[in-house]
């Protein structure tokens, strides 16, 4: 057990803030993502267990397999809640076991015991034998079969979520870590009790309000038909822009056809989950038998599961949605890579007959993936890889950033979308740039103007704030004032007296912090760029079209608004 000095919390916050800082600390930067060396941090934060909504979130934090990069995954469940009354901040996982096991914390007590009487169970066969052994005493995050044979986009899942991109389940399986349980009694006390109750209560009244409304009556996936409306729903690996079958998938078909519930990640009055009921094999590798199940499904499984893929059967997306939750693979790159292996047999570049919307192929190359069978162990190194073997022009064509598989946005069309995947720590990640607003926006901005790219570096400090408090991004909506209503937070808390600029310049070291990390694992400029394929020329002809030339330029605008050297070198790391 290491003490964290006051000092050190305040500056980094707790959660990504405080990961990628402890991760800075390691060799981790030098050495494999797979490494022993490399550690891998589970970290709370300082409102988890507070009464405010959506307050119950950890992050993990480690160097990606997939991308070689730094990577953060965040989650909400109760799991961050146990991890809070261990009476630890952060959990570091370094080395590795010989074989299987599993790592116990309780009230600050630490052991291992054997995992070998569950190694090869998938998450749901790993919880149930969990409690059966253990009771409820403990709260569960584990690893599927794609974790234990070290898929690159494998998941580390707990209470049906999980902590999905980047491949931090392959980082645990390399350590033959299957699952961890926390469990403790210890509270935290509040700087200012009285005021945080009424505040709390405020902020969950908010969270209901119109900010939030959608999310609640048709979850995530709601955004659906509005990307395919607006022609920036990406199609049978980006060829498109719109898909056909988009109306039988949206949540509006969805719930006349089957049975729905509604729920929530721990401590939270959102409500944003939305679970469909499906007829499934209750082993999806072959057991005829059948039984009704119920298959959480957000925008980013659905679109790529579904569009993606080129697959409009809603039975046939809700069932390799379970069977990624299940075998734990992250939906939106297992489904970018298997849509860009359906363009490669397409063009004839690889000798396979994978089809744009056949939902046979389709979870067959999950199973694939998940078992490193055949072809699927080429493509369970995420699809920047798989382009590396299949050579000529179809790495112009992997849908991916920094070895990051593209999530649900057309950064053709949504350009300050595009400059956020371009420099982004993690690669293509909307959650870590929420730049997609500036493109949604009524009032248009000027493409790349200099308004346009302070809105967009202050919107990932934002973002780097919420993911270090920890709260959902789905309240960015609700506060008048983020950084001054976070610093009120954080005073009522911890009894931190910082205001709203403080905040801000915390959010912006983090950012700093990431990018130091990148640094020593090998970053070029060359690496914040799209694929070939996305780009329009220069001719009058594609006026409109988003060029490479013009996005370098604003990278080179955005580095300076960063007060980084031209290329993207914070001063002290040039």
């Amino acid at each position: 057990m290491i003490p964290l000095e006051p000092d050190r919390l305040l500056r980094s916050l707790g959660g990504a803030g405080l990961g990628v800082e402890l991760l800075l600390e390691t060799c981790s930067a030098e050495s494999p993502a797979l490494a022993p060396e490399s550690s891998l941090f589970f970290v709370f934060s300082p409102l988890v267990g507070s009464p405010l909504t959506t307050s119950a979130k950890f992050a993990v934090v480690s160097k990606s397999p997939l991308t070689g990069r730094i990577n953060d995954s965040l989650a909400g469940s109760s799991f961050a809640i146990a991890g809070k009354r261990t009476g630890f901040d952060a959990i570091e996982i370094v080395g590795r076991s010989e074989n299987p096991v599993l790592l116990l914390v309780e009230n600050g007590q630490v052991r291992l015991e054997s995992a070998k009487a569950i190694w090869g169970r998938t998450v749901p066969e790993t919880d149930r034998w969990m409690r059966d052994h253990y009771g409820g005493r403990y709260r569960v995050a584990s690893i599927g079969p794609a974790g234990e044979r070290l898929v690159h986009f494998a998941t580390i899942s707990h209470d049906g979520r999980h902590a999905g991109r980047g491949g931090s389940g392959a980082v645990l399986g390399s350590k033959n870590l299957k699952a961890i349980g926390l469990a403790g009694d210890r509270q935290v006390q509040w700087a200012a009790p009285m005021e945080l109750n009424r505040y709390a209560k405020n902020l969950s009244t908010q969270s209901l309000g119109e900010a939030t409304a959608k999310y609640r009556e048709l979850g995530t996936a709601t955004n659906l038909l509005t990307f395919n409306r607006l022609k920036c729903l990406p199609t049978r690996n980006f060829q498109e822009d719109h898909f056909e079958g988009a109306l039988r998938l949206a949540p509006e078909s969805l719930v006349e056809e089957r049975k729905k519930v509604r729920g929530s990640c721990a401590a939270c009055t959102i409500g944003c989950e939305h679970l469909y009921e499906i007829k499934a094999k209750k082993n999806p590798t072959g057991v005829e038998e059948e039984e009704s199940v119920s298959v959480r499904l957000e925008y980013e499984s659905l679109f790529a599961l579904g569009p993606m893929c080129g697959i409009q059967d809603p039975d046939a997306v809700l069932a390799a949605a379970r069977f990624c939750d299940e075998y734990g693979l992250d939906t939106i790159s297992a489904g970018g890579t298997i849509a860009f292996a359906m363009h490669c047999a397409q063009e004839n570049w690889i000798d396979e007959d994978f089809c744009f919307g056949n939902p046979s192929h389709l979870m067959e190359l999950l199973r694939l993936i998940s078992l490193r069978e055949g072809i699927g162990g080429r493509l369970a190194n995420g699809s920047r890889d798989f382009a590396s073997w299949v050579g000529g022009e179809s790495l112009d064509y992997a849908p991916q950033i920094k070895g990051m598989e593209i999530p649900g946005y057309d950064p053709r069309k949504l350009t300050s979308m595009a400059l956020g995947f371009a420099v982004g720590s993690r690669g293509a990640d909307h959650n870590k740039s929420s730049a997609y607003e500036l493109d949604f926006r009524e009032q248009a901005m000027d493409r790349f103007s200099e308004d346009q790219i302070k809105e967009i570096v202050q919107l990932e400090d934002k973002a780097a704030v919420m993911d270090s408090l920890i709260l959902c991004k789905f309240l960015r909506g609700v506060f008048d004032d983020f950084f001054i209503e976070t610093s009120q937070i954080l005073k009522m808390v911890t009894g931190w007296d910082l205001d709203g600029n403080g905040v801000r310049e915390i959010g912006k070291t983090i950012i700093e912090n990431k990018k130091r990390f990148n640094i020593r694992a090998g970053w070029t400029p060359k690496e914040d760029q799209l694929p070939k394929s996305f780009y329009g020329s220069d001719s009058p002809e594609e006026s409109g079209h988003l060029t490479e030339s013009e996005l370098k330029k604003a990278i080179t605008r955005y580095n300076s608004v960063r007060g980084w050297s031209p290329d993207g070198y914070p001063t002290e790391a040039q």
